[in-house]
């Protein structure tokens, strides 16, 4: 039986890091970022990468492989709406493309964060016993297709503006 006073401790710790995190990202919401179109492969690339390291440390059997699968085209899904958020504007002097977060795809990945960690307590109180690498895998299968599709859905999105211009 785990320390209830210990696990109050963690999740207050949790959401001080949470609220700081967000308290910083939230300030440079309205600035512009310059969008390099040639560069939005290399998150997803490095990403990939590290989940076929993991993956071949300690490869997914049976159903687990079904369970990635499904959550790689739910983190697609997500990315894809995520990436749809987020502002690309061209500048017409320099035909530069800049990126601007908006407070919903912020207040998007908040709500995963809080879907996850409902679920973490709803395993944790529930008693299912879920193997912890399985549930590792699948987290990733999801973070790699939401990286993906939010970069594939903005370098569309700004091939279509520089195409346009």
């Amino acid at each position: 039986m785990s320390n209830p006073s210990a696990n109050w401790i963690g999740y207050a710790v949790t959401f001080a890091i949470m609220t700081l995190v967000l308290a910083f990202r939230w300030r440079r919401i309205g600035r512009a970022r310059p969008l390099k179109l040639e560069r939005l492969w290399v998150l997803p690339t490095l990403y990939a990468v590290l989940c076929a390291v993991l993956y071949s440390a300690h490869p997914p059997s049976g159903v687990a492989w079904l369970f990635c699968f499904a959550a790689l085209l739910l983190g697609a899904l997500l990315g894809w709406q995520r990436g749809r958020m987020m502002r690309i504007t061209l500048d017409p002097a320099t035909y530069a493309l800049n990126q601007t977060g908006s407070p919903a795809a912020l207040l998007f990945i908040v709500a995963l964060v809080a879907a996850r960690s409902g679920a973490r307590v709803a395993v944790e109180r529930g008693g299912w016993a879920i193997d912890p690498f399985v549930a590792t895998d699948v987290l990733m299968a999801m973070a790699l297709g939401l990286f993906a599709a939010m970069r594939v859905e903005m370098f569309l999105r700004g091939r279509r503006l520089l195409a346009a211009s």
